[in-house]
């Protein structure tokens, strides 16, 4: 059994907010009396990853994943529970601990934009004090990996998005770090871009053995790499496990984009459990149980369209499905075993009462996440 680089036990980040009162009488007020309230951003998370896996850490806006992954890393500290990652706590920001993981984030950079991609990895050579063999070995292997060679002597800035995020993944992985954290690697990225990003990630992790922790809002991106997943909803950890049970269990949906040369009225379809999504002369949009893609796609085949597109159902909807079916348990006194879904006989028997929640929850919840700490 490998040894477990990240351990967390009843971990907790509460944050302590201002309110005021709209307008001059509000502002006045709070020079006297200031209001506060606590928002519970991660809540009582137990989470242990060994090294040389790669999990996935999904969940909606607000759900709680990137205050995680700042607990882990030590930008932040925690409100309450334990936390070790390597051996170490991590918001002693010990330099030891520090060269020993790497945070990419789809959303920051951390290049320079004004210099080269050459000098900015050596800026970062020098910051993590990699011997001139060592950083020789790494640049090239990289290099040749994410076969960028002919990008290396030109401006940060004049780098597509995909380029750049190549760029990010080299810099990150420049001092070999033992884990790799990644906060939506490919936000933005077309298919392309994505497709290669997922497919670097893969022979990273194979070939050097890195530990990742993943959070994407993409459903390929968690399929295509994570053989377990970690779902958190409200700063709360729902399930824990394999990556093709969750799917299996929880995704009951595909959406089917049929587009057409020529204006099409609307369409009497014969397939069942089938949901109407976009209604538009030279486009429909169709939600469509798993079983019935099939046939719903060789029933649009007979109106003669320019294209069909099938695509996975959302990530935001699974995440909603296993938040509802927790719920549900809770209601009719089923439980699961633990504080999060791990077994198949518990969501059977909410599924029902699950589904006729959903979309009085989902409304619910959109309107608690304003405002939301991530």
């Amino acid at each position: 059994m490998k040894n477990a680089v990240i351990e967390t036990r009843e971990l907790v980040k509460t944050y302590r907010r201002y309110r005021k009162r709209e307008g001059i009488r509000g502002s006045l007020a709070s020079l006297w009396k200031r209001e506060y309230e606590e928002k519970t951003a991660v809540n009582q998370v137990n989470l242990s990853v060994e090294e040389g896996e790669f999990v996935g850490l999904i969940g909606p806006n607000g759900a709680g994943k990137t205050t995680l992954i700042k607990m882990l890393t030590g930008i932040i500290a925690p409100t309450e529970g334990s936390i070790d990652v390597l051996g170490y706590y991590p918001n002693d920001l010990k330099n030891e601990f520090k060269k020993q993981y790497a945070v990419v984030m789809g959303q920051k950079s951390q290049l320079f934009f004004e210099l080269t991609v050459n000098d900015t990895l050596r800026l970062f050579k020098e910051i993590y004090e990699i011997p001139e063999k060592e950083y020789r070995e790494t640049k090239d292997y990289f290099v040749r990996l994410f076969g960028v060679q002919e990008l290396m002597d030109v401006q940060v800035r004049t780098l597509s998005l995909g380029e750049r995020m190549k760029m990010e993944l080299i810099v990150a992985l420049l001092h070999q770090p033992k884990i790799l954290f990644l906060d939506e690697p490919t936000i933005g990225l077309d298919a392309v871009a994505s497709r290669q990003i997922r497919k670097f990630l893969r022979e990273i992790n194979e070939e050097k053995g890195t530990t990742i922790l993943l959070t994407s809002h993409y459903m390929e991106d968690i399929k295509a790499l994570c053989r377990r997943t970690v779902v958190i909803n409200h700063g709360v950890s729902l399930y824990d496990g394999p990556t093709d049970e969750l799917f299996d269990r929880y995704q009951k949906n595909r959406k089917v984009i049929v587009t057409f040369e020529h204006p099409m009225g609307q369409i009497a379809l014969k397939t069942n459990e089938v949901r109407q999504i976009e209604d538009e002369p030279y486009k429909k949009v169709y939600e469509a149980a798993i079983p019935r893609t099939r046939e719903l796609f060789a029933e649009l085949m007979e109106y003669g369209p320019k294209d069909i597109v099938v695509e996975e159902e959302d990530l935001g909807a699974v995440v909603e499905r296993i938040y509802q079916s927790e719920v549900a348990a809770k209601e009719m006194n089923v439980g699961f075993g633990s504080d999060k879904v791990t077994g198949a006989a518990g969501a059977t028997a909410a599924g029902a009462t699950a589904e006729k929640a959903m979309g009085t929850g989902r409304a619910e919840r959109k309107q608690e996440q304003k405002g939301g700490c991530q």
